[in-house]
């Protein structure tokens, strides 16, 4: 697979793109896991509300067990406590409720800020790498047939890629010169192709 271009300034140029796209992703990870940490300190409260809540409960309803032992009277002086008691229950999932919605906000956020940068990188800088790489290995297998016909292939590349402006500079009808087999013509196709992806021709072997 070949990743970086033979040229220099080509292959510097996508070095740094690769390590821009390298950085942008990991900080905007680490702005998404610090937001997710900010947002989980918020838990404190419900926290506090859902204990507090719980002890109410738990001694409302002791000190109304207790009242209801009094002869006569122990329904009706235990009244007021279970009420109380409730309330503290009420309290109780109030906190957990609260918990829930830190927890939602914590991984909704986060998600929320990571998923635009990702996707600019998804839908810009990726495709243009995985095209290059595609490209630059698949020239880089044409090194393996004879250079007639890898030049005649480099030259038709550049025929379907290559700007109109390009062609003309290598021959008034490159179509035609190319259909032709024109030597003259097919090379320097051929040498535009391979400056294009920023690669250098190699040696070519024949085919075992």
């Amino acid at each position: 697979m070949k990743l970086y271009a033979d040229t220099p300034v080509r292959a510097v140029l996508q070095l740094v793109s690769d390590l821009f796209a390298l950085v942008w992703v990991c900080a905007w990870v680490y702005a998404a896991l610090t937001l997710r940490e900010a947002v989980l300190t918020l838990n404190r409260p419900g926290e506090l509300m859902a204990s507090t809540g719980a002890g109410f409960t738990e001694h409302m309803g002791t000190a109304a067990e207790n009242v209801r032992q009094v002869p006569f009277a122990g329904d009706a002086l235990a009244t007021p406590f279970d009420n109380l008691s409730d309330t503290g229950a009420t309290m109780s999932q109030a906190g957990e409720s609260f918990q829930e919605t830190v927890g939602t906000l914590a991984v909704t956020l986060p998600l929320l800020v990571v998923a635009i940068p990702l996707y600019l990188v998804a839908a810009t800088w990726l495709p243009m790498r995985v095209r290059w790489i595609r490209r630059a290995t698949g020239t880089r297998r044409l090194d393996r047939l004879a250079p007639d016909a890898q030049a005649r292939l480099l030259a038709l590349r550049a025929l379907s890629s290559a700007s109109t402006s390009r062609l003309l500079e290598v021959h008034a009808d490159p179509a035609g010169a190319w259909r032709a087999n024109d030597p003259a013509t097919v090379a320097g196709l051929a040498d535009l192709e391979l400056r294009r992806l920023g690669l250098r021709p190699r040696p070519a072997r024949s085919a075992t």
